[in-house]
């Protein structure tokens, strides 16, 4: 088997180092599927094992809400629960949506538009997860601390995870969750 051998690259003006070699630009190589026995595909884990055609994948999920007050839900998401406004959207200078970010969720908020009528209920039917490493309690007390009131205090669910549960200006229900 050959060895390629690397040229010394000369060094910068600006430091003194040697600046990075070039590489040589290289042809993908096709590879062959590896065949695997009977018993080690069996023994693959769920996710290896693909359909085909293949089964929608994701990697994230954002949600979209409809707000009555967009300002009243940015500071709500923002100053009580701790999202940041990533983004804001303006129609003739009048705020319209927002995108928040919290880790590498994202909600959007959208100004409701009335046209389904101001009596329309939001947050019926619909629950939001959200699962995190940090400490439960912490985030909690820190979530009430800033003004926030919990419609259930943190507690542990019977499948070992600790949850607590909140509820948005319009009636979105949250469930803030880690593992214990």
């Amino acid at each position: 088997m050959a060895t390629r051998k690397k040229k010394a690259s000369p060094p910068s003006k600006k430091s003194g180092r040697k600046a990075p070699a070039k590489r040589a630009a290289r042809k993908p190589v096709a590879r062959k599927p590896v065949a695997r026995s009977k018993a080690v595909a069996a023994a693959a884990p769920a996710i290896e094992r693909r359909k085909v055609p293949e089964s929608l994948r994701l990697r994230r999920l954002s949600v979209g809400l409809t707000v009555s007050d967009i300002q009243r839900s940015m500071r709500w998401y923002r100053d009580v629960i701790g999202f940041v406004v990533t983004d804001e959207w303006r129609v003739e200078g009048a705020l319209r949506g927002a995108e928040m970010r919290a880790g590498a969720v994202e909600i959007f908020l959208d100004q409701d538009d009335w046209k389904k009528g101001r009596d329309r209920i939001k947050g019926e039917g619909l629950r939001i997860y959200g699962r995190t490493v940090q400490d439960i309690d912490r985030l909690a007390a820190l979530i009430k601390s800033k003004g926030g009131v919990l419609s259930h205090e943190p507690q542990t669910q019977p499948w070992g995870e600790r949850d607590f549960g909140m509820v948005d200006p319009d009636g979105f229900r949250i469930t803030f969750s880690s593992s214990a």
